[in-house]
């Protein structure tokens, strides 16, 4: 029998219907924006990390091909300015080749905060000013339709003579009309900005919302000879649709992906980074090398006092167990077979060995006798038909998966 391979042995329904990449615009690179110490810290859950524990996720971002950060909110206070700039002293020493970025409120008093770190470090920082733009926003404020422009233009001219790079930021993209987006973008434009960033603020897009607003984004921007201007899309996920829109938002023709490590964000949260970056490497659509995803989540995680739950994409403790015996027992065939390869692919759509992970056999309730002679000899124990007898029996009377220091005291109380 001729072997095969996983991917010969796999056919794909995802890809049926695509025609050509995922992301149609080759002449535009796709860039990945971090937002986990900005916005993701604003989640009502988390704790600030301290600077080392910021330093370090910083680096594992920037080992991923994360290629842009925001650094923070300097307008938020003195700690915000002082972790900012040690961020980009750290970047730096470490040569992490990242565009570094801030947010700020359209207030001279954020940007210039913003401007007088770039200064402080000699680098370049790029202000992504922010300003609500949603008729129900405007009413709950009691702003109007010309305030909103004039603080568009006095930010863009603002961040213009202090030498700072302008993305402007209209939150509640997803819930403004057309004319409005039409006056603020074209105002912006006109002064200087260098990128569109389009927000789903409250989480209130579905996927052809999210095509839809790049569309006409993109159609406004080729109307008035921009196509130079990057598109941003930054989504959250009170639908539950935070991921499924980064993905859409690349094929309507964004350019730049927003997320946080672990979706964490105000609310809900943010889309999930982590788990953008690994569905586009499963459909091919970059090349990083992923290997870090895990750890930088785990860092996060214990930065932020952020749980990860059990089921979590990847990165949960369940990720790639199973206990299952007819599950356990195809992927141990294919172990049998002495190819890694198959047994990562037979029961599991993501690829652990991809991710520095690797598929586990675990005994519970559910499982075969296959799961503890697998377990037995994975763990250097002779699986004699005495102890396999032993332990299967346990196994069947629990009603949960056991723990290794259950299988262990069990073994010691058949030798006794």
């Amino acid at each position: 029998m001729t072997e095969a391979k996983p991917e010969d042995l796999i056919y794909d329904w995802n890809a049926r219907n695509r025609r050509g990449p995922l992301f149609p615009l080759r002449d535009r690179k796709l860039s990945f924006f971090d937002e986990t110490l900005r916005d993701g810290i604003q989640s009502p859950s988390v704790r600030d990390p301290d600077i080392e524990a910021k330093k370090e996720i910083l680096r594992l971002t920037a080992s991923l091909g994360i290629d842009a950060v925001d650094l923070g909110l300097p307008g938020a206070g003195p700690r915000a300015v002082a972790d900012v700039t040690a961020l980009i002293e750290f970047a730096e020493q470490e040569e992490l080749g990242i565009e570094y970025a801030c947010a700020a409120r359209t207030h001279p008093a954020d940007i210039n905060a913003v401007a007088d770190i770039a200064d402080a470090t000699g680098k370049e920082i790029t202000v992504y000013a922010f300003l609500g733009s949603s008729p129900i926003r405007l009413y709950a404020e009691s702003w109007d339709v010309g305030l909103l422009l004039q603080r568009t233009v006095e930010a863009a001219e603002l961040c213009n003579k202090r030498g700072l790079p302008m993305t402007f930021v209209t939150e509640d993209t997803t819930r403004t009309p057309p004319p409005i987006l039409d006056q603020l973008f074209r105002a912006a434009v006109e002064h200087g900005v260098r990128r569109l960033c389009l927000c789903d603020t409250v989480g209130h897009a579905v996927p052809d919302g999210v095509s839809d607003l790049i569309a006409f984004t993109r159609m406004l921007l080729e109307s008035i000879n921009a196509t130079h201007v990057g598109i941003d899309w930054h989504g959250h996920n009170d639908r539950g649709l935070g991921v499924p829109n980064n993905l859409r938002a690349i094929r309507a023709g964004a350019d730049r992906i927003h997320g946080t490590a672990l979706g964490v964000g105000e609310r809900v949260g943010n889309a999930a980074l982590d788990q953008t970056l690994m569905n586009l490497k499963l459909i091919g659509e970059i090349d990083n090398d992923l290997h870090n995803l895990v750890p930088w989540c785990e860092a996060v995680s214990r930065a932020c006092e952020v749980p990860i739950p059990h089921q979590y994409p990847l990165v949960g403790e369940d990720a790639f167990k199973t206990a299952t015996g007819v599950h356990a027992a195809a992927v141990i065939k294919a172990i049998r077979k002495g190819d890694d390869e198959l047994a990562d692919r037979v029961y599991s759509g993501v690829p652990a060995g991809w991710f520095g992970k690797k598929q586990s056999i675990e005994i519970g309730f559910m499982s075969g006798e296959s799961n503890v002679v697998y377990w037995l000899e994975s763990h250097g124990h002779q699986a004699d038909e005495g102890l396999v007898e032993h332990l299967f029996g346990i196994a069947k009377s629990t009603d949960h998966i056991l723990t290794d220091a259950e299988i262990d005291a069990a073994i010691q109380q058949y030798r006794a």
